[in-house]
């Protein structure tokens, strides 16, 4: 996965998101980092995060300054481990949706990001849980991606 993180156009750092599309078999309109998994011919983990950005939202690898990375982070639903890198990017990116994946690319900054943080009460498969989620404008983040903003929020938070 990678966490593509700029500075928007008012100095505030953003952070970019995908909400999949609703037709999918997996993960059907969530909101997640750009990401996927390892192809043979991947060199590495963050190989793999630039190509699927790449091909997800047509982000330039050369355009990413991979800065670090997160906890890795599994998946409940699915028992994937999950491999987020952080990576700064430039600026002004114009997104090309992958058609058949993304349904549109979100920017919040992290300040709207924070302000959006709630424990809810979720329903999934039948099973009531309450878990830590941020809403978007009108998403709900929750999961793996939830797991991870919380991460580099805590992260940053750290570092001043």
């Amino acid at each position: 996965m990678l966490v593509g993180l700029y500075l928007d156009g008012d100095g505030e750092p953003a952070v970019v998101l995908t909400r999949r599309r609703d037709d999918l078999r997996r993960h059907a309109g969530e909101i997640s980092f750009p990401g996927g998994r390892q192809d043979p011919e991947d060199a590495d983990l963050v190989a793999t995060a630039l190509r699927e950005a790449q091909e997800e939202i047509g982000l330039d690898p050369e355009s990413v300054d991979i800065v670090g990375a997160l906890q890795p982070t599994p998946t409940i639903a699915t028992g994937y481990a999950v491999y987020p890198f952080v990576g700064i990017i430039q600026p002004g990116q114009t997104w090309r949706p992958a058609e058949a994946e993304v349904a549109e690319v979100l920017e919040p900054t992290l300040r709207e990001v924070r302000a959006g943080y709630a424990r809810r009460p979720m329903l999934r498969r039948g099973i009531p849980f309450r878990t830590d989620t941020y809403m978007v404008g009108e998403h709900l983040v929750w999961g793996a991606t939830a797991r991870m903003l919380a991460d580099l929020l805590d992260r940053l938070d750290r570092a001043g």
